[in-house]
């Protein structure tokens, strides 16, 4: 899968690619540096150094002081605990708690805002439910993985 990043002006292509069971990240004219950053041309010539991280069906690409989200899910994949616990994606430290225990939410609705690399990202609920747990308040610290809060079907 091909995606273009406009940065200042400039494209960058990356491809999203599986070969043998492991996901790459890499470009149009694109080459990976000893240290993991993947080296990329522009299709005018400016060159731009990214660095990716996948966290479980997101790809988070920093590319020229930008950072970008891409959401990829294979076909069949499935969360590990069918969507009842909310983990996070990266670690970071909780801005806001927008739900109480016993609050009945629907899908896609906002629960907890995280900050994580200079950026926010929304923790929404996969489907309907009631919250049953949440595990950490405003202003903590949380490690990437870590439940955040829980709901029950």
């Amino acid at each position: 899968m091909l995606y273009e990043f406009k940065i200042d002006g400039k494209t960058v292509e990356v491809t999203l690619a599986k070969s043998d069971d492991v996901w790459t990240l890499s470009g149009n004219n694109a080459s990976i540096l000893s240290d993991g950053r993947i080296r990329l041309v522009s299709k005018d010539g400016a060159i731009f150094f990214a660095h990716s991280a996948k966290v479980r069906d997101t790809w988070w690409v920093h590319i020229g002081g930008h950072t970008f989200c891409i959401d990829h899910v294979e076909p069949g994949a499935a969360e590990e605990d069918n969507g009842s616990g909310l983990s996070a994606p990266m670690p970071g430290k909780v801005l806001q708690v927008l739900v109480e225990v016993g609050q009945v939410v629907e899908p896609g609705q906002p629960l907890m805002i995280l900050e994580a690399m200079k950026m926010e990202h929304r923790i929404v609920a996969p489907q309907e439910g009631i919250v049953s747990v949440i595990h950490f308040k405003e202003g903590d610290q949380v490690q990437q993985g870590i439940a955040l809060l829980e709901m029950s079907l």
